[in-house]
């Protein structure tokens, strides 16, 4: 267990739903080399988790499945980040962005991802994301564009 500092945080989601999670000021570094694969139904909610994603996230695969992609969500990600993410994927584009996900225990890490919408027969029928290790560049800089939004009070997620 780390010596970084935690605290315990409300999360409120767009829907209306709400949960307490611990929060810390603690990274886990991305693997070089392996890709997080996750697909959800259309309403975001993980049908498929590859081992890359459990290991990540600390949870067990049976808590993933059946569970909401935002269980991921961490509180310093502003909800207009992940607005445009769904406005772009509902409206059947590629949506690729910068990421901080929460850990089970409460650790974090980052991730450069991709979503893209399946479509069968026209059809939606959910959502493969792939991430990414992002360079320390680029979190750096989605760092200082949440900050900001969140300072702007577009905080809610």
């Amino acid at each position: 267990m780390s010596q970084h500092a935690s605290r315990e945080v409300l999360i409120r989601y767009m829907d209306g739903r709400e949960r307490t999670a611990i929060v810390r000021e603690d990274e886990v570094p991305y693997p070089d080399g392996k890709l997080i694969v996750s697909r959800t139904d259309p309403n975001g909610i993980i049908t498929h988790a590859n081992q890359a994603f459990v290991d990540m996230s600390g949870y067990r695969r049976d808590e993933l499945i059946g569970a909401n992609h935002n269980i991921l969500r961490h509180p310093d990600m502003p909800a207009a980040a992940f607005q445009g993410l769904w406005e772009t994927i509902q409206n059947g584009a590629k949506w690729q962005g910068y990421v901080k996900n929460l850990c089970k225990d409460g650790r974090y890490y980052w991730v450069k991802a991709t979503v893209i919408p399946n479509i069968r027969q026209g059809r939606l029928v959910g959502y493969t994301s792939v991430r990414r290790k992002p360079s320390r560049s680029r979190i750096r800089e989605a760092e200082a564009l949440y900050a900001g939004m969140m300072k702007e009070g577009r905080h809610a997620v």
